[in-house]
């Protein structure tokens, strides 16, 4: 095929051809983009206007919330538009932001839920010295950190994937996925993205192990409680963080494992809406169910509201 560098569009994916599926496909995507962003919105508010959830673990999960509605609003407002006016194109600098802040949100939400995942270990295993090591100043120097480091790492990787040419415009992806981009690519230099690539799995890799290890050392020392109920609230602080990170970080290390040579398939998109979209749409439900402080928030929020 012809040099294609100059392309002003990708062609997405849709997920169907067929109207009333477009239409379909288009509500079941709203109904999911509304529930994920209200329930993280209810989160947001509640952290932030009940004093008694000023503590490091809701600073984190409302930092996890604000990204949770980051990352889906990067890709499926585009996709229901697609559905609605049967249009799967997207502009060369419409997909180069979707790279952009998609790396940088998800990047963000895994250095997070490994931040988290050491929070509850130095609250469960070392509880005295909680207040000393997780104090508030340190709690913000690691969130930034972590969005410093992800801002990097998005930088690398929309200048790797964008450099290379482009030998076709059609992406087998309903976003601009980075490994169904790289597919596209009819010359060497895409070598420099598969090696940025390979570094982010590395690092997701080891993070993804320490999660692990961490959770083994957390529920060692659960099990050496005494008190039935202080074993049930340490699970129900720490159940919830390790589903959420183990769908999100597995689900993700899959897809983007695969090599770019390797021919694009259904499982790919199936991959891609477990990793994108599951995760902020749980996360919501999962924290506030099993959370008492904060179903205690939302209803306090609720019932100030509704005596105005």
């Amino acid at each position: 095929m012809s040099n294609l560098t100059s392309m002003f569009t990708f062609l997405l994916l849709e997920f169907s051809d067929v109207r009333e599926l477009q239409i379909l496909h288009f509500l079941v995507f709203l109904v999911l983009y509304l529930m994920a962003i209200t329930g993280n919105l209810f989160i947001i508010i509640a952290v932030a206007l009940d004093h008694h959830l000023h503590t490091p673990m809701y600073f984190f999960l409302m930092n996890l919330a604000v990204l949770d509605i980051g990352s889906l609003s990067v890709m499926v407002p585009k996709s229901m538009a697609m559905s609605l006016m049967n249009d799967s194109s997207i502009s060369y600098s419409g997909c180069v932001a979707q790279v952009f802040f998609y790396v940088f949100f998800a990047t963000s939400d895994f250095v997070l839920l490994t931040i988290m995942a050491q929070d509850r270990n130095v609250a469960i295993c070392n509880p005295l010295k909680y207040e000393r090591i997780m104090h508030k100043g340190a709690c913000i120097k690691m969130v930034a950190t972590g969005e410093m480091v992800s801002l990097l790492y998005a930088i690398l990787h929309t200048c790797g994937t964008f450099v290379i040419t482009f030998c076709s415009n059609i992406v087998h992806q309903f976003f601009c996925e980075v490994p169904q981009l790289l597919k596209l690519s009819c010359s060497d230099i895409y070598l420099v993205e598969v090696g940025f690539l390979v570094l982010g799995f590395v690092l997701a890799l080891g993070c993804f192990m320490f999660i692990i290890v961490t959770y083994m050392r957390i529920f060692s020392a659960v099990f050496r409680i005494s008190s039935e109920h202080g074993k049930n609230r340490a699970f129900s602080t720490c159940l919830p963080h390790l589903i959420v990170a183990s769908v999100f970080i597995s689900s993700g290390l899959f897809t983007y494992a695969k090599s770019p040579t390797e021919k694009s398939s259904d499982h790919d998109i199936a991959f891609a809406v477990i990793y994108a979209l599951i995760p902020p749409l749980l996360n919501p439900f999962i924290y506030s169910i099993r959370n008492k402080e904060i179903k205690a928030a939302l209803l306090k929020i609720l019932t100030f509201r509704g005596g105005l």
